[in-house]
């Protein structure tokens, strides 16, 4: 987590003085923007990403040797690593955020009172936006183009860990915009390591509009618990598979390893397996074997361990968010059971079940309290491009302002904007 100070820190009068210039520089620069699209910036800094490529795999290859040289764990080195086609689909999702409709000034409703005023709701920009992330450096560049369509200022505070790859990607993406005539400054980067910004700008009430964290369950525990300024919480994703009684053990091995495999260490990755007593004898050996054929480390409760090779768990493993090749494994009597598991461990991200009861799978989706429920597919697809969003700023787990991927609808608020012909009120 990034965001406890550190011994060499600065002043706090110097950190906010400092923090609070580069916030009125965004607030100006946001203030600048053109009122129409401003795909024209976005193309240009995909351009300046392309451009700039070798430099920024460059620096991010010296932050990936600075990772591994800390010991951190292979999953986490590889959400931090940018290569070449990495660096093209970080250009080409600014591209397609272009290519979205503008969110700006669309009206939501309409009507008029009965005094004779006529009312609209429409869309409008936060303002400032600001980043908290840990060391997924596409996210610089994602919240950037999302904030910037949607008419906001980006202020960005990446890790320590990524710190040479955001200052080359910021770099490329501030040229991009200049030579497309916008603002740099809306595209702000807190390079500074002294984590006394990260309280500076959590405290920075009517300087920032919107602060999204993006990482750990520390750093998101840290912003909620220390806000001053609005918070949408985002990330943390305990997320949980339950093969049903009546799963298609097909179907069932494709989805654990797809949802656990495929990419172990992003928020939408399972961390648990639920399976039912019914079918476990059957099916846990078949599944367990296909996990650990790849590289998945498993840990069971008694009778998960009955069935399949796996290390015992321990009640700290259901609550947690391995981000790794590491699963937890329960064997439950039934689907009650499993909603009741869900329902004490899970964070309001994904949950799936594997069944072909439909009973079963509606009860699931009724009763699951979480951003995003599944019926025999991948938690893998909770994510704003999966769901035709372009791109999305992070996946809230909360239900105010938004709740799942966030995308260029979920970066506006709204006004109503009241017009009359001198009407006054009784």
């Amino acid at each position: 987590m990034d965001a406890a100070p550190t011994p060499d820190a600065r002043p706090a009068d110097d950190v906010a003085a400092t923090l609070s210039a580069l916030l009125a520089d965004a607030r100006a620069a946001q203030g600048a923007l053109p009122d129409g699209p401003r795909d024209a910036g976005l193309r240009a800094m995909a351009e300046a990403l392309r451009a700039d490529t070798a430099a920024i795999v460059a620096a991010n290859a010296g932050d990936v040797d600075r990772a591994r040289a800390a010991g951190t764990p292979d999953a986490l080195v590889d959400r931090l690593r940018l290569d070449e086609a990495r660096v093209e689909a970080i250009a080409a999702a600014c591209e397609a955020v272009a290519d979205l409709p503008d969110p700006l000034h669309r009206v939501r409703s309409g009507w008029r009172l009965e005094a004779g005023p006529e009312v609209r709701e429409v869309t409008v920009p936060f303002g400032v936006i600001g980043m908290i992330y840990e060391s997924r450096p596409n996210v610089t560049v994602d919240a950037a183009a999302l904030a910037l369509k949607a008419g906001s200022a980006a202020v960005l505070r990446g890790s320590a860990t990524a710190h040479a790859s955001n200052v080359a990607l910021v770099a490329a993406m501030r040229r991009g915009l200049a030579a497309a005539g916008l603002p740099e400054a809306v595209v702000q980067s807190i390079e500074d390591p002294d984590r006394a910004y990260v309280g500076a700008l959590l405290a920075a009430r009517g300087e920032v509009d919107l602060v999204i964290p993006r990482g750990g369950a520390s750093l998101i525990r840290h912003v909620v618990e220390h806000a001053r300024v609005p918070v949408i919480e985002t990330g943390v994703g305990v997320c949980h598979l339950y093969l049903h009684a009546d799963a298609d053990p097909d179907v069932a091995e494709a989805i654990a390893v797809n949802a656990k495999v495929q990419r172990p260490g992003v928020c939408n990755a399972i961390e648990t397996l639920l399976v039912d007593e019914a079918a476990a004898p059957a099916l846990l050996p078949r599944v367990a074997a296909a996990l650990a054929e790849r590289g998945v480390a498993l840990r069971g409760d008694a009778r998960a361990q009955a069935l399949a090779p796996m290390d015992a768990a321990t009640e700290a493993d259901w609550a947690e968010e391995y981000l790794d090749l590491t699963l937890a494994v329960r064997v439950v009597p039934d689907l009650d059971a499993a909603l009741a598991h869900v329902a004490r461990y899970g964070t309001g991200h994904s949950e799936a079940i594997v069944t072909g009861s439909r009973e079963a799978a509606r009860r699931f989706q009724r009763e699951v309290d979480a951003a995003a429920v599944y019926v025999n597919a991948s938690t893998r697809f909770t994510d704003g491009f999966e769901f035709g969003f372009g791109a999305e700023i992070g996946i809230s787990t909360q239900k105010l302002h938004a709740r799942g991927p966030m995308g260029l609808a979920q970066l506006v608020t709204t006004k109503y904007l009241i017009e009359g012909a001198g009407e006054t009120r009784d």
